[in-house]
């Protein structure tokens, strides 16, 4: 079977509509549940949209006029009800596959579009012309963008002059990234090329930022080099709390100031009533550690020794303690944790099984768990049940509008 005429029946994981055709399931993206449709099959279980013959009563049109070929986003098609009741769905599913099916699971709660502060652009140059934007889906092709819909106004401003500076940084054929932070100082702006930058790059650079009041530029050799500054004109810093933090090159940073900002407040109100020393574990600048030193005192652990350092200089004279250790090799003992009232535990997507493990032997009566991964965190949340912790209520959080991507924060008691 090359085409096939097959009825969406719902959305899987990575956000594609799954139909059932003659050779089996086929994943179709932008396709919507109850969408009537021609496709072809790419692969053994992918296929590709090529007529709607019966649109969705779920679908709607797509702000971005990039959307279908630009990578960044999936989900423009579709109601913000349904996709918000979708991502909701698989917290809920993960949670049932792990036991814990009876767990509360409140509404998701969702950023409005243009607020994301934090994004990594990809580059190429051919002849004269330079592309600047997202890989389009599943291709090492650049979708040249002229707008984005998720990314803050500060940034999207920032592409033309960017793309106009890097036809003089950038050889034919030569490709690079561009990772941009929005501070509450300016935009951090990091240059990822191979090629070793040389005097009239660090000039042009230089000039650059200026031209347009960027707080720093630096460069890196690739994704996991350490990044040199070029020009420094201001440190860039974030808002936590009452706190201006300094932000190190490669930091963790919620993607957006109003998710960071639910985040926090739904972490606070689940431990309002403790009273005592609180743990801020996997920390990185200190999100959760700030918002939970308002119960007492406040102790964070991170692996990310720059962020640790960053933390401790922005509340350095107030009851909060800043630690560096790598909590996947060295997580904190039962001991070490049974002095404190509260945890609070922010892990990257992989989750925390070995610190969960911990935990679910210690004698800490509230746990509050952030997490960006429903399928991890529902793993970690039957290690702390079967421990003796109850998971009373999940809340999602949705600041990766039109993605598959959602985060929550689940409250467990003893």
């Amino acid at each position: 079977m090359t085409e096939a005429t097959v009825t969406i029946d719902h959305l899987g994981g990575s956000g594609d509509g799954v139909a059932e055709s003659p050779v089996g399931r086929l994943y179709v993206p932008f396709t919507a549940p109850g969408d009537q449709a021609r496709v072809s099959r790419t692969d053994k279980d992918s296929g590709t949209l090529l007529e709607l013959l019966t649109p969705s009563a779920l679908r709607v049109e797509p702000p971005c006029r990039h959307f279908g070929r630009c990578g960044g986003c999936a989900l423009q098609h579709l109601e913000a009800g349904f996709t918000e009741n979708w991502k909701r769905s698989r917290i809920v599913t993960a949670l049932t596959r792990s036991g814990l099916a009876s767990t509360t699971v409140a509404e998701t709660i969702s950023v409005a579009p243009g607020t994301r502060r934090r994004a990594t652009l990809a580059a190429s140059r051919i002849g004269k012309r330079v592309i600047l934007g997202f890989a389009e889906r599943a291709s090492h092709r650049l979708a040249d963008l002229q707008e984005c819909w998720v990314l803050r106004p500060e940034l999207v401003s920032l592409i033309a002059p960017l793309r106009d500076r890097l036809s003089v940084l950038l050889n034919s054929g030569e490709t690079a990234d561009i990772a941009l932070t929005w501070t509450e100082t300016g935009i951090d702006f990091v240059l990822i090329r191979r090629r070793p930058l040389n005097l009239a790059d660090r000039e042009a650079l230089a000039e650059f930022a200026e031209s347009i009041d960027l707080a720093r530029i630096s460069w890196r050799a690739n994704l996991t080099a350490a990044a040199e500054p070029v020009a420094a004109r201001r440190s860039p810093r974030i808002r936590l709390g009452e706190y201006l933090v300094a932000l190190p090159q490669g930091a963790f940073l919620q993607p957006s100031i109003e998710g960071e900002t639910l985040l926090a407040n739904l972490v606070q109100d689940a431990i309002s009533d403790i009273r005592g020393q609180v743990v801020d574990l996997f920390s990185g600048l200190g999100t959760f550690t700030i918002s939970a030193s308002k119960a007492g005192a406040a102790t964070a652990f991170d692996g990310d020794s720059a962020a640790i350092a960053a933390l401790q200089h922005a509340v350095r004279g107030r009851p909060i303690a800043a630690i560096a250790r790598d909590l996947f090799r060295e997580p904190l003992t039962v001991k070490e944790l049974n002095v404190f009232a509260a945890a609070v535990v922010d892990p990257p997507r992989a989750g925390a099984q070995a610190q969960a493990r911990m935990l679910a032997d210690s004698g800490i009566p509230r746990v509050v768990y952030v997490s960006c991964n429903p399928v991890s965190f529902a793993r970690d949340a039957a290690i702390l049940a079967q421990g003796g912790y109850r998971l009373d209520e999940v809340t999602p959080v949705d600041q990766f509008l039109w993605s598959p991507h959602i985060e929550l924060v689940g409250v467990f008691r003893r």
